[in-house]
């Protein structure tokens, strides 16, 4: 049975089969990031629309960077620029960037299952690129890639989540994927953003909640760092300075997990507050790691979900590496 994709909205959904299959599909993308010229011709023709109702930085520029290497055109909607503000309805602006006949729609949304709600109104594949506390699929999948790429397996692993789990769609998207290969979970942070009840999030996958740093970092393989969001610190109230004390990411308490653990972030990073500069900078960090494989998993789901393509399909990658071959001989 083929693999084939017409939206990617969740992960949870994905059984561990096809989210091995998008991840073998990023890899050779991997390589394309290293070439002088980063550029292939496999959506030649097609155009992106990417519609962010919600701000982002990295996500926007790292879905429009795999847009143009694959070759597409791309279509920008910010949300300091959406009819929304003028009272347009969301689907009203979807229809409205539709009508512009683009081949696959990215969206971001601050209200989880926006991204679902307009997939069933469209014919065009839809990306999830962030919905609410919901998920967001790509960070799941580049976070997945990073750790396999950097401890070989992405099986079975003792995982720490660290920070404001409650708010992040960051932290349900990785539980969803690595669940499905074994991984266990600690989640770790202030009880108001850590509640018992998200240990029954993923049925079947261990997960624990604790409230001490250091019983978080003892054993871990893999350490995923959460943005402090600032502008919940007062409601309800916890200063910098007690967050800092108590759940703050330093060399010593690294010392704690596995010699060879890993520490990530999906940005942006609070220096200082939730991570040290020595630990974001140092050998065990995959920050920048992460960005990087991230245009190579955009560039794998725009592909798959233009195209069509399964698994039988030739990868454009590969394609390129032949047709190279080939005029080399000529």
């Amino acid at each position: 049975m083929s693999t084939k994709f017409r939206d990617l909205l969740a992960l949870e959904p994905l059984t561990a089969d096809e989210l091995g299959f998008l991840l073998d599909q990023s890899k050779p993308f991997q390589e394309i990031q290293k070439h002088p010229l980063k550029k292939l011709a496999t959506l030649r023709g097609k155009t992106v629309a990417l519609a962010f109702f919600e701000t982002s930085t990295r996500t926007r520029i790292s879905f429009g960077a795999a847009a143009s290497r694959l070759g597409a055109d791309t279509m920008n909607l910010q949300a300091e620029a959406s009819s929304l503000k003028k009272g347009e309805t969301l689907l009203d602006t979807v229809f409205n960037l539709n009508a512009m006949k683009p081949d696959c729609l990215v969206m971001r949304h601050a209200a989880s299952g926006a991204t679902d709600y307009v997939a069933r109104h469209l014919d065009i594949p839809v990306v999830n690129a962030g919905d609410g506390t919901h998920e967001h699929p790509s960070q799941g999948l580049l976070d997945a890639l990073t750790i396999r790429d950097r401890l070989g397996t992405i099986k079975n692993l003792k995982v720490t989540i660290l920070g404001d789990i409650l708010h992040s769609r960051v932290a349900r998207s990785n539980i969803h994927l690595l669940g499905k290969f074994g991984c266990k979970f600690t989640l770790c942070g202030p009880a108001m953003w850590v509640p018992r009840e998200l240990e029954k999030i993923a049925p079947g996958t261990p997960i624990r909640c604790v409230y001490r740093i250091e019983e978080a970092l003892d054993g871990a393989d893999v350490i995923m760092m959460l943005r402090v969001q600032t502008e919940r610190l007062n409601d309800p109230p916890l200063s910098a300075d007690d967050y800092i004390l108590l759940y703050q990411l330093n060399a010593e308490r690294l010392r704690r997990a596995n010699p060879n653990a890993i520490v990530l972030h999906p940005g942006p990073m609070n220096r200082g507050i939730e991570i040290t500069p020595d630990v974001a900078d140092g050998p065990q960090s995959c920050v920048l790691e992460q960005v990087t494989n991230g245009v190579a998993v955009r560039m794998a789901i725009l592909y798959l979900l233009i195209s069509g393509a399964t698994e039988t399909d030739t990868h454009p990658v590969l394609q390129a590496k032949s047709k190279e071959s080939a005029n080399a001989s000529d």
